[in-house]
């Protein structure tokens, strides 16, 4: 008998089935692009399927779950509000606006060619001013699925996975990781606490706009979070700043019969808990040791029987410089929580990282045929 393909494994775990083997997906992008030198331009949207990233998932039996450059959803601001995006002549830098009643703000991102990535060099908002501006800016965003665009990526995936899409960062998540930093925010937290609150709950009443458009979307996965890390976002910080929204927008998904995971690719402890009770279905880039806090069986413990665990091997593990069975044997470690839940998928935490030794991506899906079967 034939067995399951990978699009099918994953719809088990999540509809609460067991499937033959342990879903295996990754997702390969930044390793890929790096790899390949391709252009990685974060000023333009993605419209079309990343054709050739998808086919090498196909050729080498992984699944895809993560278009990391796909364009899903048309973002549009207030008459009064003017956004802008431009890169630097030499392409070495990319600088977004925004102009509005209270004035204007922009962010900068600029190349790192040794991790082939766009790094932050500084902080944009700084002032109470700033973060207003920013509030009513990212407040007045509205937004319109783009069904074709899903489509074009369902048809090329295939059989081969399924196609996640991202709602952004929340409000905190957008302060911490785009406009202000974490130390920032903190500060703001203590000066600005009025102010902080008033533009959390500006943005995310835009964000749960885009929810309500994804739940009524043909998309069946949902993916949120704000690169989460129980060290920057402890559940006495989230239960304050971030709670009432996840809980919300997850309410609101789950009432048009979607699944949701959430991203949590730093510090596990709390971290788990935290999610699950906001009603996530998956916990996704989950992390363990050795760069990570918990042991697989402690994220188990965590998360309990019910919440599916996505991840399971962290990055330094890919790299050659790392012994080959230490890579093994931490893959083999995570697929014997299957033992305990079927919820559970093979994957990397967080991403396959550039640099990554590409034997290691066939080694796994081998080792997950092998010991992941139920």
């Amino acid at each position: 008998m034939m067995g399951m393909n990978p699009r099918e494994r994953i719809l088990s775990v999540y509809n609460g089935g067991t499937p033959d083997v342990v879903p295996f997906m990754l997702d390969l992008s930044h390793w890929f692009y790096e790899r390949n030198k391709c252009p990685w331009d974060l000023s333009v949207a993605y419209d079309e399927p990343e054709r050739d990233l998808i086919e090498y998932h196909k050729q080498a039996g992984v699944g895809f779950y993560l278009p990391n450059l796909g364009s899903f959803f048309k973002t549009s601001y207030s008459d009064e509000v003017r956004a802008t995006v431009r890169k630097s002549a030499d392409g070495s830098s990319i600088t977004w606006g925004f102009e509005t009643p209270l004035g204007s703000i922009e962010r900068v991102r600029v190349w790192e060619e040794e991790s082939y990535s766009w790094g932050i060099p500084d902080w944009s908002v700084t002032t109470e001013k700033q973060l207003r501006i920013l509030g009513y800016a990212l407040g007045s965003r509205t937004f319109k699925f783009l069904p074709e665009k899903y489509q074009a990526w369902l048809d090329c995936i295939g059989d081969q996975g399924v196609c996640y899409v991202g709602s952004g960062y929340s409000a905190m998540g957008q302060l911490l990781g785009y406009w202000m930093g974490i130390e920032g925010t903190m500060y703001a937290t203590i000066d600005w606490p009025q102010a902080l609150a008033e533009v959390v709950d500006q943005i995310n009443a835009s964000n749960l706009r885009l929810v309500d458009v994804l739940a009524d979307s043909p998309a069946k996965f949902i993916c949120m979070g704000d690169n989460f890390s129980s060290d920057v976002q402890p559940p006495h910080f989230f239960n304050q700043w971030s709670r009432r929204f996840y809980t919300e927008a997850m309410r609101r998904l789950h009432a048009k019969g979607k699944k949701v995971a959430v991203h949590i690719d730093g510090r596990l402890s709390g971290a788990i808990a935290m999610i699950r009770d906001a009603g996530a279905d998956c916990i996704d880039a989950v992390t363990p040791l050795p760069m990570g806090d918990l042991t697989p069986q402690q994220c188990r413990d965590e998360a309990g029987p019910g919440l599916i665990l996505s991840g399971g091997v962290s990055p330094e593990l890919w790299l050659p410089h790392t012994p080959l069975r230490a890579f093994t044997d931490k893959v083999t470690e995570w697929l014997e929580l299957r033992r305990q839940s079927p919820r559970l998928i093979a994957n990397a935490g967080d991403q396959v990282p550039p640099g990554a030794d590409e034997d290691r991506i066939k080694i796994m899906r081998d080792l997950v045929e092998e010991h992941g079967r139920y």
